[in-house]
Parts: C-alpha cells; structure tokens; sequence
C-alpha cells in the first residue's frame, strides 16, 4: 500500500507540472528599428601629422627628426597652442636596405604627432606653418564636436520615437495596438565629420529621422568651410502586440 500511495502522489505532481507548462506562451511581437541624425556644427578640429628624415648615418637622421620637431612645435606657440594639446605618440626607427637586402643604405626616421585644435579660425595659420616647419604627412584632420555625448543621447532618443512611430503605424494596417516594448536593442550609432581633405569619417548614414542644429557658413575668404558633423543612432525594437 505505500508504494502504491507513492506512485499516485508521483502521478499527480506530473499532472500539475504539465498543465503549468502548457499555459505559458510566447508574447506576440512587432519588432520595428529607428534610425536619426543629428546635424551640429564643429567646434574642435584634431590634426594627425607626421614627420619622416633620410639620412645614410642613424644620427643625422634623428636629429633632422628632431630639429623639425623642434620647428613644428615653436610654430605652435607662436599661434597660442596650448601644449596640452599636442602629443607626440609614436616613433620609429626603419633601416633601408639596397636592392640585395644585404647593405643597410639609409635610415628612416618617423614622428607622428596629434594637435587638437579649439578656436577654428587658426585652421589655415596652423596647417600652413607646420608644413613650413618641416611636417611632410598630414594623416588625418578630423572634425568633432565637445558636445557629443549630448546629440548622441538626443539621437538616441529620436531613433527610439522613429521605431515606435513605424510599430504604431504598422500595427494599425493590421487592425492591431502597440504596447509595451519587451526588448530593446541599440546599433548602428556613429558619426561622420564632413568630407574635403581626405574624405568623411564613418557613420551610419542610413536614417527616417534628421534634425539640424544649425549649420555652418562658407568663408566669404575662401578659407575654411566647417559643414556639419553628422551624428547618427540607430534602435531595434520589439513591442508587445495588445
């Protein structure tokens, strides 16, 4: 009689855990993405430069490196830099050899440095005086804004309006509400300075979403033309169906 008791109390336990598990279902999901840009005006320019000497003695080479260096730097104070914003962070030492690979017939020297420009009116004097100085490569110019945490979340907030304006608008096609979201995604973020010396940075240029926060005039000098910074964010989201 035990063992008996015993498998019927078993039974009966499965029985609940079964009709537990078959009540549970899947909510029903519409599952929409948002995508926005934001549009502002640079107000910091980074310049990546670079500084290359030849020379048959390891010496000399080096201290034309230097020397130039030296120049660049003077040419930045003279402009009112201020020397926090320039950093030298890489050097190299490259040997060159002859056609056999046998006689080392030179030496290259490499100097990469970054200047972080804030009053954009000193664009032309500062590209123009350290090429005068001795920088032979300019890398990069980079166009950015200080505020950029500050659009991104407002790009983020417009991406996430957009895909609950589309679920709205797709549901309602269908005869159906949206609700809640259940599930969210962040993706496809980014931002694209304006293109001209060496093309635009990535970002997301996808969008159904674009707000300008003013724009940027050409020089009447023929200088300097600072566009606008495009700053993107891009959302999945999946809203629970009413």
């Amino acid at each position: 009689m035990i063992m008996v008791k015993a498998l019927v109390t078993a039974t009966l336990v499965l029985g609940i855990s079964s009709s537990t598990f078959a009540e549970v279902s899947e909510p029903r999901l519409i599952t929409t993405t948002g995508n926005a840009d934001v549009k502002v005006v640079p107000d910091e320019i980074e310049f990546t430069l670079g500084i290359e000497s030849r020379d048959r003695i390891l010496l000399a080479a080096k201290a034309q490196n230097s020397e130039r260096l030296q120049k660049t730097l003077a040419a930045l104070h003279s402009l009112g830099i201020d020397p926090k914003k320039v950093q030298t962070d890489y050097l190299s030492i490259e040997p060159e050899y002859s056609n056999n690979e046998r006689v080392v017939i030179a030496y290259i020297v490499r100097r990469r440095m970054a200047i972080i420009l804030n009053d954009l009116s000193k664009f032309e004097s500062l590209l123009g005086g350290v090429l005068q100085a001795g920088v032979n490569y300019v890398h990069n110019i980079e166009f950015r804004t200080t505020e950029l945490r500050k659009h991104r979340d407002r790009a983020r907030i417009m991406a996430i309006q957009a895909a609950r304006e589309k679920a709205i608008a797709l549901a309602k096609e269908l005869g159906q509400k949206v609700g809640r979201p259940h599930t969210i995604t962040e993706g496809g973020g980014g931002w694209l300075s304006p293109g001209g010396w060496w093309g635009g940075r990535w970002g997301a240029m996808s969008q159904n979403v674009q707000s300008n926060s003013g724009g940027g005039a050409p020089s009447e000098s023929g200088g300097l033309s600072l566009g606008q910074i495009t700053i993107s964010a891009g959302v999945t989201v999946a809203f629970e169906l009413e």
